[in-house]
């Protein structure tokens, strides 16, 4: 059942449905995070079935290891039987690919003209004896015969390395604003951003004026378990190790301070807080709150509208006010100005600091799946560029000093692919050993 082809192709399907429901459904979040995601049947059905950490789940690791247990058996059972073969006789003449050649001379002559021709093309020769009957078998390139086998070794190895991650590896995403710090989670590892900076270069296109980034540079201290700091550097494509966890330059923002006044007063517990894109403030005593919704680093001076340029010029953030949670506008607010909430409360953009998204990942499975990887190549180029081929060669005395060479061809790739090579190779022997009977 496992080597049958169907029944492995379903055991595919079911790891790609799962694997298709670890990238729809996000992981690793908490419980409430997919009740305000999902109607409530829905994602009381993802936490119970672990849907919510499907790699490490049960449902995965079974199919894994069905699809691999399949695998590994349709590779003893149907590969391995079909790219090598054993030596054996056929009937000549039910070969697909066959040919008869009558040549003068004795058979032990015959048959070391014939061998010759063929190793001389490339070909190793064996000789078996069936019944007493002697065959010779001319192999081309037979050691590409392995070149599925290799295909499947490469597809276990990575499927290790896979799993190897699953159980030991862990990844994900952090901001840390400039000047603070953060702890990697598992690694009890201290990241500080110390200082962020970006390169945007202006070019002008067909379309316009195009900004194009291109560097993101983090300027960070990292304190290990040792207690001891360094100072590093994150770029982008240019991941710094931290004790094999792997810190990755993924994006970048603005954070913004706001000072909010009440009948001229500053409210100072409002005033200390760090706002990123998406946070909200609460304004006491009202029902109203205050949405920091996007930064704007450049306001057009023509439009009064935010503009491409992500240059920091004249910069601007855009504010959601909503009352009881029903929303009653936004608003563009520039730096050094203020928007009024009504009944005496102000709010006014005081400062922006820029903070540095990373993304963190341990895997130890990377070698084994960048040997494998190395190895399915391999693989493929064997499968794809050399063409493995057999002939069965039996010579058989005739009266009048002759002998008639029957020849059967077979390859692991069909017949028809190796037609035209056979006809040649039967017309170049039929030459060679009638000018080697002369």
């Amino acid at each position: 059942m496992f080597g049958n082809v169907p029944f492995g192709v379903s055991l595919l399907a079911v790891w790609g449905v799962l694997t298709l429901i670890g990238v729809v459904v996000t992981q690793n979040q908490p419980p409430g995070a997919y009740f305000t995601s999902y109607p409530a049947p829905i994602a009381r059905a993802i936490l119970r079935m672990n849907f919510d950490d499907i790699y490490h789940s049960v449902w995965y690791l079974t199919s894994v290891g069905l699809v691999l247990l399949s695998m590994i058996t349709a590779t003893f059972t149907k590969v391995i039987p079909r790219r090598l073969p054993p030596y054996r006789p056929v009937k000549i003449d039910a070969m697909p690919l066959h040919a008869t050649i009558a040549v003068p001379g004795n058979e032990a002559t015959v048959r070391a003209r014939v061998e010759e021709f063929f190793v001389k093309r490339g070909f190793r020769i064996r000789r078996r004896d069936f019944e007493g009957t002697e065959w010779s078998f001319a192999d081309r390139w037979n050691w590409a015969r392995i070149g599925v086998l290799v295909n499947h070794a490469a597809i276990l190895i990575i499927a290790a390395g896979a799993i190897l991650y699953w159980m030991r590896g862990f990844s994900g995403e952090t901001a840390i604003v400039t000047g603070q710090a953060t702890q990697i989670p598992r690694t009890n590892t201290i990241v500080k951003l110390d200082r962020f900076s970006y390169t945007i270069q202006p070019t002008m296109t067909k379309s316009g004026m195009v900004y194009q980034p291109i560097d993101y540079v983090s300027h960070v201290t990292v304190t290990g378990p040792n207690g001891v700091p360094r100072p590093m550097v994150v770029r982008v494509n240019h991941p710094i190790d931290i004790g094999g966890t792997l810190l990755y330059q993924a994006s970048y923002g603005f954070g913004m301070q706001f000072a909010v006044t009440h009948d001229g007063k500053t409210v100072s517990s409002l005033a200390r807080r760090l706002l990123v894109e998406g946070d909200s403030l609460q304004i006491p005593g009202t029902s109203r709150s205050v949405a920091y919704q996007q930064f704007v680093p450049t306001v057009d001076p023509r439009t009064h509208m935010p503009s491409a340029d992500p240059r920091v010029n004249d910069p601007a953030v855009i504010l959601t006010v909503a009352d009881s949670g029903t929303p009653l506008g936004q608003a563009l607010v520039p730096l050094r100005t203020w928007l009024d909430l009504g009944a005496g409360w102000r709010i006014e953009p005081a400062r922006y600091v820029m903070y540095s998204g990373f993304q963190y990942t341990y895997d130890p499975g990377v070698p084994l799946v960048a040997a494998g990887a190395v190895l399915l190549l391999a693989g493929l180029i064997i499968s794809f560029y050399f063409l493995p081929a057999r002939f069965h060669v039996r010579v058989d005395a005739e009266e009048g000093g002759a002998c008639r060479v029957g020849l059967a061809a077979t390859t692991v790739k069909g017949y028809d692919i190796f037609e035209t090579q056979f006809r040649d190779l039967v017309s170049g022997l039929r030459t060679e050993a009638g000018k080697g009977a002369s």
